[in-house]
């Protein structure tokens, strides 16, 4: 797995994901509709043209932290993560629309041992999301149960 292990976090690191993701409408109805959310704001484009500030569907906010943590993974935690511990902090600076790119940033933040678990550790995560343009469209932080190396 290419995830990293406690040990290899260091704390002021920045991670540049190099995965990135085009959000569709498809996305928006299909995340929206499963999680059973009527939010016109996010499925209902004449709504959207016609009575709100924005002029279109606002991707859901949701699957907009789900996907920047989603696209986080690969680089640091797939397959040594033992629990996400809680989500923190997190904003929506800027919407998001069907038809941005996203792209994210992992800053580690805190690094601390386990008080229970001789066997694991606790990484913070400040996550970034982007689009296309650079503007912030989220942030949270993440803390993520991680497994220390076998001795």
């Amino acid at each position: 797995m290419p995830g990293l292990y406690f040990e290899e976090f260091e704390v002021g690191h920045i991670f540049e994901h190099s995965l990135r993701r085009t959000v569709t409408e498809m996305d928006n109805m299909l995340f929206s509709n499963m999680t059973l959310n009527p939010q016109p704001l996010h499925i209902d484009k004449h709504f959207c043209e016609t009575q709100t500030e924005w002029g279109q569907p606002l991707m859901n906010s949701l699957f907009t932290l789900g996907l920047m943590i989603g696209i986080s993974v690969n680089d640091t935690t797939v397959g040594t993560t033992i629990a996400n511990l809680g989500m923190t902090d997190v904003k929506f600076p800027h919407p998001l629309f069907q038809g941005d790119t996203v792209h994210v940033t992992s800053e580690v933040i805190l690094k601390r041992e386990s008080r229970s678990r001789p066997d694991a550790g606790i990484i913070e995560f400040e996550h970034k999301a982007f689009n296309q343009h650079d503007a912030l469209v989220a942030i949270c932080r993440r803390q993520a149960f991680m497994k220390k190396k076998e001795a």
